[in-house]
């Protein structure tokens, strides 16, 4: 094999997670060692950055801030939700693209992401592979709702689970200090996907999690629904419900939406904003049941807790960088780096390439086998997922107890 000598550039897009740093990490020490790569950059704010010539010189950064991404929350580079448009709609981005790249010799691309940046990804390498420049376009996976197709699960998911599952089980005895009964609903993060709401599960299964759990992947029915929260807090005085913030009923609309005329704002891929569904919720079993009603949203929470992050997250994180620049250099290119899970009882995470036209814009949602008949709670199949991905403890080190993150000095790479 010829080796590929050339400049490498990485980019973070979508929503940010713990971890996604941890993959940062990753790939900016391994680029650094290889003698094949030149130079390493990283973009600001994803594939926008490199359009708008604007990315930094990672060679210029303290090896101890570098180190100290593995366990700094967010996307330190700066995220974008940026949708390509097809080649054969307007081929300016691409074009654009290929101007920068060579400007800097750049060889090697890497984009860290969920099911929208694996578009990217896949839509920059169909057309470096069209107009026969060589570049190695690597995927590096990124998705706290755990959906991306092909691969055991996602970094970032784990932390998330963590997170959700534990303030899970602090709302649970919080919700049980008075001699007054009280109906709490939790709203977790996925659209479509209803892995990081099955998490709260988890809490369940250590005896302090909801009595019932609500999923994209089943219509919510709000009778059913109303009957079932109706039913547990009269028989225990309490109830503690978890929804996805993207459940619909059986006509496709998002219970969100109950009680508004609005309509839902929309990113530049065309993703209606969530969000305020357990308030929404909240209103209409209050005036159904007369108890006390609480919602709470775990909003951002859930993917930048990095203080309770899981070590088995932020080792695969950052192994999933590691090895996107390693099978780049050898060699490879199209492809997204994923996890196969090996068999036996004891947990173990093995590597495994994805072409990224599989990946790209496919969702992995949860097999209605692991969900009970009901469609309102997670079986033991479930547990038996999740359980082994949420172990270990990763913590950001101390500065007067307080964390510390790392402080880029994000140097602009000129030419």
């Amino acid at each position: 094999m010829t080796v590929l000598k050339g400049a490498a550039i990485f980019g973070q897009s979508g929503g940010p997670t713990s971890v996604i740093n941890a993959s940062a990490c990753g790939v900016f020490q391994e680029a650094l060692k290889q003698e094949a790569i030149t130079a390493v950059y990283g973009a600001a704010h994803g594939i926008k950055g490199i359009l708008d010539e604007k990315f930094y010189d990672m060679s210029k950064e303290d090896p101890y801030e570098l180190d100290l991404l593995k366990t700094t929350p967010s996307s330190a580079l700066g995220s974008v939700r940026y949708k390509l448009k097809s080649v054969d709609q307007d081929e300016t981005d691409y074009k654009r693209l290929v101007e920068v790249f060579k400007k800097y010799n750049i060889r090697y691309f890497f984009y860290n992401g969920g099911n929208d940046s694996m578009d990217t990804c896949n839509k920059v390498s169909k057309y470096m592979q069209k107009v026969g420049y060589e570049c190695r376009v690597m995927g590096v996976p990124k998705t706290i709702d755990n959906d991306l197709f092909g691969t055991d699960h996602c970094p970032g998911f784990s932390s998330a689970a963590k997170y959700i599952a534990t303030s899970t089980m602090e709302v649970y005895h919080d919700a049980r200090v008075y001699n007054t009964g009280m109906i709490t609903i939790l709203e977790v993060m996925g659209r479509n996907a209803g892995w990081l709401t099955a998490s709260t599960a988890l809490a369940t299964y250590k005896g302090a999690g909801p009595d019932l759990i609500y999923l994209p992947e089943i219509d919510f029915d709000m009778d059913q629904f109303l009957e079932d929260c109706a039913a547990i807090y009269k028989k225990n005085g309490n109830c503690i419900v978890a929804v996805s913030e993207g459940i619909k009923d059986k006509n496709g609309k998002y219970i969100s939406e109950y009680g508004s005329d609005l309509a839902q704002q929309r990113d530049s891929f065309g993703h209606a904003q969530l969000g305020g569904l357990a308030a929404t919720l909240a209103a209409i079993v209050k005036e159904k049941t007369g108890a006390k009603v609480r919602g709470i949203e775990f909003s951002l929470l859930q993917r930048c807790a990095a203080h309770c992050g899981s070590a088995s997250d932020v080792n695969e994180s950052y192994m999933s960088g590691q090895m996107a620049v390693r099978y780049a250099v050898e060699g490879m290119t199209d492809k997204m780096v994923g996890f196969k899970r090996a068999e036996g009882k004891e947990y173990k995470c093995e590597i495994q390439l994805l072409d990224l036209n599989d990946v790209a814009n496919t969702e992995k949602k949860i097999p209605r086998e692991w969900i009970n008949e009901a469609g309102n709670g997670l079986k033991q199949e479930f547990i038996d997922y999740a359980l082994p991905l949420i172990q270990g403890e990763s913590t950001p080190p101390k500065e007067d107890g307080l964390p510390r993150f790392a402080r880029l000095k994000k140097v602009l790479a000129t030419k």
